[in-house]
């Protein structure tokens, strides 16, 4: 195999947004190193398949030892792995908190630290957060303190990143999504869901994993936070 070819760790890869991204950059003839706690082997030998809980370190530094071992190399991180808990606050428990600050902050520290600490050593590279655009607009009867403390976070993060690294060679944004049709919503509320976007409809896989190549592909853009989200973001 040519080291010469591009590699991308996308987490969360298992399923929904995270699996449309790892066909996406296959198409673009990217290496994939694809994590998750349910994430299955590929057949592709393009894809290495590193199964696991992101928010632990030691998964962290499996994925990214294997993503050099296997490829030599790391050209761009997409943090996409999250949990969502749509709850009133004072009905979140110590555990949804934990769970929710885990995999949304704790999971995009480890394995972004030591992603950063690979591309340095080339003095180039790329990392993007998917995070919410609901964090900048948030919706009456859709409770979400927890993502927009978790989310938020990572966009705060995204351009603090982009400013430390952008002499490095490192560029860091993030793809801020509206509500997206994946498999986690059932069908008889694609239609209300679809309904609190100014453009009438729910995005597709597709829009995001759209959004991730473009950034990829655009050498100047960096602290960047892509709203993604038919128009929720800007107003309702």
């Amino acid at each position: 195999m040519s080291n010469s070819q591009k590699v991308a760790i996308v987490t969360g890869a298992s399923q929904g947004i995270g699996a449309d991204l790892v066909d996406a950059f296959r198409q673009r003839d990217y290496r994939v190193v694809a994590t998750a706690r349910s994430v299955q082997p590929s057949g592709d030998p393009n894809v290495l398949a590193v199964a696991g809980d992101i928010s632990q370190r030691e998964v962290a530094q499996r994925v990214v030892g294997e993503a050099v071992a296997r490829f030599g190399r790391i050209d761009t991180l997409v943090n996409n792995a999250g949990i969502f808990i749509a709850k009133p606050f004072t009905q979140y428990t110590v555990e949804d908190y934990a769970a929710v600050l885990n995999v949304n902050l704790n999971g995009f520290f480890h394995i972004t630290q030591l992603a950063i600490a690979e591309m340095e050593k080339n003095r180039s590279g790329h990392v993007v957060q998917v995070t919410a655009s609901i964090v900048d607009h948030a919706i009456n009867g859709v409770p979400c303190v927890l993502a927009a403390i978790t989310k938020g976070g990572l966009n705060a993060a995204t351009k603090s990143l982009a400013i430390e690294y952008a002499k490095a060679g490192i560029r860091v944004n993030a793809v801020a999504p509206g509500m997206i049709k994946t498999p986690m919503h059932k069908a008889e509320m694609l239609e209300v869901l679809g309904g609190l976007h100014p453009v009438g409809r729910m995005g597709e896989m597709s829009d995001i994993s759209n959004a991730v190549l473009y950034l990829d592909s655009a050498p100047f853009v960096t602290g960047e936070i892509l709203h993604v989200d038919g128009g929720l973001s800007a107003g309702h």
